[in-house]
């Protein structure tokens, strides 16, 4: 089974092109699916949270909104939050896995946004990046409700630069250039690693 880690910065359609591979029937692990139900009513994380971010759990749920206050105001809160979230996040990866390989899956993709920025490339068998050029980013992120520049850089100085990533790929897909492009180049991808673990396999 390949496994293939699919990353990209804010912006770069990351969503857009895990969904062409569940339409191509390909399983997808969703970091961000998982920790929203690791922080919805009864998820393993939220008794963990309520203990380390006081104030922070209403309705026996993580609001997001006073966790992003109280991440503000204590920076170093990021790294507590880490320690909770990113081991219930590899118990879930690790099922997903087990689930697929009982299935005889050929090929399934780990959409990790902080792919580069957790060391999460050492878990996967190859990495795709989807880019498109900074202005397009830049100009699809700020058309997003709510989406203010100070808030853009926050979130860009948090993320490995596009560049680095692009340079640390195995595969790399630019999405500007519209929908039909980018699945054309999905479906390729997919029929290449197909092919690559059929071979692997006799």
């Amino acid at each position: 089974m390949y496994k293939l880690g699919l990353t990209g910065s804010i912006g770069m359609g990351k969503s857009t092109t895990a969904s062409m591979f569940r339409d191509a029937g390909i399983p997808v692990f969703d970091s961000d699916a998982v920790v929203h139900q690791l922080y919805g009513p009864g998820g393993k994380a939220v008794p963990l949270i309520k203990a380390a971010f006081p104030g922070c759990v209403e309705n026996d749920a993580v609001s997001r909104t006073k966790l992003s206050e109280a991440l503000a105001s204590d920076p170093t809160g990021f790294d507590r939050l880490n320690a909770i979230v990113h081991p219930l996040v590899a118990e879930a990866r690790h099922e997903f896995v087990r689930q697929a390989a009982i299935k005889g899956e050929p090929l399934v993709v780990f959409d990790i946004p902080l792919l580069f920025e957790t060391g999460s490339e050492t878990g996967v068998d190859g990495v795709l990046v989807v880019s498109v050029p900074a202005e397009v980013q830049r100009d699809r992120v700020l058309a997003r409700e709510g989406m203010t520049l100070a808030k853009f850089n926050q979130i860009l100085s948090r993320q490995t630069p596009d560049s680095e990533k692009r340079a640390r790929a195995d595969f790399i897909i630019d999405t500007s250039e519209g929908i039909g492009a980018a699945r054309k180049a999905v479906d390729e991808l997919i029929s290449k690693l197909k092919r690559r673990t059929n071979q692997a396999s006799h």
